[in-house]
């Protein structure tokens, strides 16, 4: 009898240790997820778009194609950065507007 109840003991600290370790990782996320939320409709709002994956997708894409435009620049490449800065300012025009 005495073997049952130390392993129910040392069980029923286990899954109290576990169900811990979940909660505080479930309420970490939610915080996380809560946070991302809020800066992407902040980030909308300023902007004035939507705030939809999509949107946030071209807006990366945009400031991606902003920063090779300034390298192309940099590199000496006028005519592939004119092109890449007309097309990421065509593209965040779009989605600001």
């Amino acid at each position: 009898m005495r073997a049952e109840s130390f392993f129910e003991w040392l069980g029923e600290t286990l899954g109290a240790v576990i169900r811990f370790i979940v909660e505080a990782l479930s309420g970490f996320f939610d915080l996380l997820g809560r946070a991302g939320a809020n800066f992407t409709d902040g980030l909308s709002r300023s902007l004035g778009t939507d705030p939809t994956w999509i949107n946030l997708l071209a807006l990366i894409l945009g400031l991606f194609m902003l920063v090779s435009a300034i390298r192309a620049f940099l590199r000496g490449s006028i005519i592939w950065g004119i092109i890449l800065l007309l097309v990421a300012l065509w593209l965040l025009s779009l989605l600001i507007g």
